[in-house]
């Protein structure tokens, strides 16, 4: 076999709130490095306390890739972000440094590094319909209905993720072939450009992580995050939305329940307490995700950023 002799990046994957910008930051500035987010929710604009987004003064200290691409009310797929990931590192390449991809959305990272399977164009039609049908019988009922045509979709997609059960019924509909089925047909994509070092940064106790969401959460509720919230409301493009709740932006974690808090829909302290459940939930699928990533080296951040610094070093070329 020939010897891979691709350019080098990094992939810094893990949970929410594990510390992945503080260490994607420190990695950057230490080997000449530029940062490719590969995150849902920091692609749109005017979600900037609640999806944890780099601070301007850490914008400033490294240069970033893939903030603020769309409206929250605008659509962005996992096709997209492998377009644009695969240019921002080219780029990135281009000019010398090292790319660091840096996130904790798994299907992203999947869709740049390997590939999506080919699939139908979206129809609005069905989707409205869909959404109509959520509305009225709630998505658990229609995570059952898919559960019954496409049982193995059903198994990876939870009951209460509205897209991609949504995606995996509208595709159903469209071609009367389970999304599984198109998946396991094969991916279709040009190799990734460079040769990946994959790390795992998560703690390697259930219940410091959990700490460290909670306080997170209550950090960015004294930032400001319902203020926030408060202002994409007030947005004519999301008050005036006829399904504001299903766009990915106000699904988010986080966003979402704080929807329901300005609704009236809870009071302040089960607000918090949803919130920070939801996270936990959102930490619990992406760390299922991430044991499948066979070749990813782990690392405690409490306690083995000298070890990751080592597999690092010994991944880059000496200088």
């Amino acid at each position: 076999m020939p010897a891979d002799t691709r350019p080098l990046a990094i992939a810094l994957m893990g949970p929410t709130a594990a510390g992945k910008t503080a260490t994607a930051l420190a990695l950057a500035e230490r080997h000449d490095g530029e940062i490719v987010s590969v995150d849902s929710a920091l692609v749109y604009r005017r979600l900037d306390i609640g999806s944890a987004k780099p601070s301007d003064d850490e914008q400033a200290r490294v240069r970033h890739h893939l903030l603020d691409l769309r409206e929250p009310w605008q659509p962005y797929s996992a096709a997209d972000f492998a377009a644009d990931a695969h240019s921002a590192v080219k780029d990135v390449l281009a000019r010398g440094k090292l790319p660091i991809l840096a996130g904790g959305t798994g299907l992203y990272f999947q869709a740049l590094l390997r590939g999506l399977a080919p699939m139908p164009e979206a129809s609005p039609e069905i989707r409205a319909a869909i959404s109509a049908r959520a509305a009225r019988e709630g998505w658990a009922a229609l995570h059952a209905e898919l559960a019954a045509v496409d049982p193995l979709a059903a198994a990876r997609i939870h009951a209460t993720d509205p897209q991609r059960i949504q995606r995996a019924l509208e595709i159903w509909q469209l071609t009367g072939k389970p999304i599984s089925v198109w998946q396991a047909e094969g991916r279709r994509q040009a190799r990734f450009p460079a040769k990946v070092l994959k790390l795992v940064l998560a703690p390697a106790k259930r219940s410091v992580l959990h700490q460290r969401i909670e306080a997170r959460f209550d950090a960015m509720l004294a930032a400001g995050f319902l203020d926030e919230v408060r202002a994409l409301r007030a947005l004519p493009a999301l008050a005036e939305h006829p399904a504001v709740r299903d766009l990915p932006a106000i699904r988010a974690v986080g966003y979402r329940q704080a929807w329901d808090y300005l609704d009236g829909a809870t009071d302040a302290a089960t607000f918090r307490n949803q919130g920070i459940f939801a996270t936990r939930q959102l930490a619990k699928r992406q760390l299922t995700w991430l044991r499948s990533q066979y070749d990813a080296l782990w690392f405690d951040p409490q306690h083995q950023h000298r070890k990751l610094d080592a597999a690092v070093a010994a991944f880059l070329p000496r200088s």
